[in-house]
């Protein structure tokens, strides 16, 4: 029985004046499925993601998330996703525990939910000792995978996450991608945008993109092959090389 499809992208575009940051791009997405979204600084990947969320208006193209219409029903795709940027999205001057409950708040949950969650996620993360301590003193590990629960504090059905991990050490980055499996296992849907081309190997599928355009697409193991390489790196070298 074939996955039930939660994104799906036809022709997507989209235009600054003469500049096309995204070129008909076409992908979907399955339940449960780690999409990763490769592709070096600049090549159109966070300009596609906020199309997605709802945050910019396509120029041309299709797209359904969640079951909801990128043009129509933006405000309905926001309840049924979590998206965490590079910048993390947190409060820094506010508290482990405060973060957790402003955004339960956002996203629309009771206050008797709020507390529970918010008392799941400070044990899960080991943070009790630290759940009156402002954000801004945790360290960047810390916030990272604080940012990653509060993106999921909904249980909503996909969860973006933009660079997720830039600018933390490998074994952080190691560690973050095990909450992301995680999620994945209870059927989160992960759409991750990266330029670390070695954790492509994390990913389901992925696809590359280059000057706004989908390149390739695929699991790594095919790509590999595909493409007569060793490692995602060296996919991605001759793909940026044409």
């Amino acid at each position: 029985m074939p996955s039930e499809i939660v994104i799906k992208v036809n022709n997507l575009t989209k235009k600054f004046g003469d500049f096309t940051a995204v070129d008909q791009i076409t992908f979907d997405v399955k339940v449960g499925e780690i999409f990763g979204f490769l592709g070096a600084n600049g090549a159109g990947k966070t300009t596609a993601i906020k199309m997605l969320i709802g945050l910019n208006r396509p120029t041309d193209g299709e797209a359904q998330v969640a079951g909801y219409d990128v043009y129509r029903e933006t405000e309905k795709i926001k309840q049924n996703i979590g998206y965490m940027s590079q910048k993390f999205s947190l409060y820094e001057d506010l508290s482990v525990r405060q973060n957790i409950e402003f955004y339960g708040g956002i996203y629309g949950l009771p206050r008797k939910a709020i507390r529970k969650k918010t008392d799941e996620i400070i044990q899960k993360l080991g943070l009790q000792d630290r759940a009156k301590k402002v954000v801004g003193d945790l360290p960047l590990g810390w916030k990272q995978r604080l940012a990653f629960a509060v993106a999921g504090v909904h249980d909503p059905r996909i969860i973006f996450l933009d660079e997720p991990t830039g600018g933390v050490d490998p074994v952080t980055r190691r560690q973050f991608w095990e909450m992301i499996y995680e999620s994945a296992n209870n059927g989160v849907t992960i759409f991750v945008t990266t330029h670390y081309m070695d954790e492509a190997e994390y990913c389901d599928r992925i696809s590359i993109m280059v000057d706004g355009e989908i390149k390739a697409l695929g699991t790594p193991a095919e790509l590999k092959a595909k493409f007569s390489s060793e490692t995602m790196d060296d996919v991605f070298i001759k793909l940026a090389r044409g």
